[in-house]
């Protein structure tokens, strides 16, 4: 008797690549890999790669747990997900991070851009909006983990500055600004503005390669030395940065162990975010057929440079085990220390965020004394490691402060190829729409950036 090729594991629902309608699709396991198969009755059948990493896929569903409910839900159940965003009460998370787009300008024309900013597209919100839209993501939360203010390129906003005054009046935990970094390396006493913001507040910034070549096919111009220079200022003031990574396959995928391993030698940055392309807004040079890099292959590249982390090291985060990856250390001095795998899985699975306190780990003690005993104790900082965590357990390590932490995220956003209604209801990260409603970042690229959602209803005749 004949025998199917794969391994047929459950039945999700996705959308077809050409038309976006929800059509079904089987994940299946086949030669070590995970795929999609999906059929739309009007364009065919589609294979997509979702995983390069079977195990770590299933490992994914071990590291779930009950969803944190927002304060309100602002749209109503319809049409069924992904098409009625807004949050709708059929979402099974609040919002982790919550971006809120203050222009849809930008001082480049990125070749890979999932807005399709540039210097002439759009417009910048009104310092009236802006507060708005801050409003309404402290309506849904109460009080936001983690707010970005964002783009386009937000520091180009002719009141960008007063729009941080603002944002910094809202019971805001962590704020963050995403940035290309062009305004803090070129524009004099810029980056002292922003060190006025500490503490509770980092840069996101933009750092996809050291390969000039690979910048200017992702960014559209050489941009290495303004990086270097943006680096050098906020390692100047220690503005608590996290560096961002745009990966694309054979590309600066390649990259990701020195990439990590420069951040731990820079004095402001927290972490490193590697981001998989998302297929979605402006993707010039880009062939979804060879570039597309998924989060399990991003993890194996890791793991394969950077001689830090063991498999224990890098786990699925339980708000979006799919879709986010986390990895953390401790910095000291010349050290780095990785801690994740003494996370206790109860901690993390936990509706409660237990506090964990490392100092009773003998390694981690050993460690974190051998620093003292040398009188190089890490520089005293207001931020504390007890509150700079989502989703995570809360960790009392005395002595210690947000400076000697290093974190590695991979954040994978969904788009048109891997799409799956199972995992985008546990989304976490969330973009405010110029609307009001808070939509899933996934869903906010693929359906709603543009109004593509109506054009796609019409069809489906809803």
């Amino acid at each position: 008797m004949a025998t199917r090729k794969y391994i047929y594991y459950e039945l999700t629902n996705s959308i077809c690549s050409t038309c976006l309608i929800k059509v079904e699709a089987k994940v299946v396991f086949e030669n070590g890999n995970v795929y999609l198969h999906k059929h739309c009755f009007e364009h065919g059948f589609e294979k997509v790669l979702v995983s390069t990493d079977i195990e770590y896929y299933k490992l994914c569903r071990d590291f779930n747990k009950p969803g944190d409910l927002p304060k309100k839900f602002n749209t109503k159940i319809a049409k069924g997900c992904p098409y009625d965003c807004g949050l709708c009460p059929d979402h099974e998370q609040h919002s982790c991070v919550t971006l809120v787009e203050i222009t849809d300008r930008c001082n480049l024309q990125c070749p890979t851009c999932y807005a399709e900013s540039g210097p002439d597209h759009g417009r910048h919100r009104t310092v009236e909006e802006v507060e708005w839209m801050l409003d309404k993501v402290v309506a849904n939360e109460g009080e936001p983990d983690v707010v970005q203010i964002s783009g386009g390129e937000p520091t180009i906003h002719p009141d960008f500055f007063k729009i941080l005054d603002i944002a910094k009046t809202k019971p805001i935990r962590h704020l963050m600004i995403n940035t290309n970094g062009l305004e803090i390396a070129q524009n004099e006493g810029f980056a002292e503005k922003l060190a006025k913001y500490k503490p509770g507040f980092e840069v996101y910034l933009q750092f996809d390669s050291f390969d000039n070549d690979v910048i200017k096919r992702i960014r559209g111009a050489h941009l290495l030395e303004l990086k270097y220079k943006a680096i050098e200022k906020l390692n100047e003031l220690n503005i608590s940065t996290t560096l961002v990574c745009t990966v694309q396959n054979g590309y600066n995928s390649k990259e990701i162990g020195k990439i990590i391993d420069f951040a731990l030698k820079q004095r402001c940055v927290r972490g490193v975010t590697f981001q998989p392309t998302q297929v979605a807004g402006r993707l010039e040079h880009f062939d979804p057929s060879k570039d597309r890099i998924t989060l399990g292959e991003v993890r194996q590249q890791i793991l394969k440079q950077s001689p830090i982390f063991t498999p224990q090291d890098l786990v699925p985060v339980p708000c979006h085990p799919d879709a986010i990856m986390m990895g953390y250390a401790l910095k000291l001095n010349d050290q780095v220390i990785p801690l994740t795998r003494y996370f206790d899985p109860e901690s993390l699975l936990s509706t409660s965020r237990n506090t964990m306190n490392f100092e009773q780990l003998p390694e981690i003690r050993k460690k974190i004394y051998e620093v003292f005993s040398t009188g190089s104790s890490p520089r005293k900082a207001v931020d504390s490691l007890k509150s700079v965590f989502c989703c995570l357990p809360k960790l009392d390590v005395p002595h210690l402060t947000y400076e000697n932490m290093f974190r590695v995220i991979i954040m994978q956003f969904l788009d048109i190829y891997n799409f799956d209604v199972r995992s985008v209801k546990k989304s976490c990260v969330h973009i405010v729409h110029k609307d009001g409603r808070i939509i899933p970042f996934d869903t906010m690229n693929i359906f709603y950036r543009n109004n593509q959602i109506d054009k796609i209803l019409s069809k489906k005749g809803a």
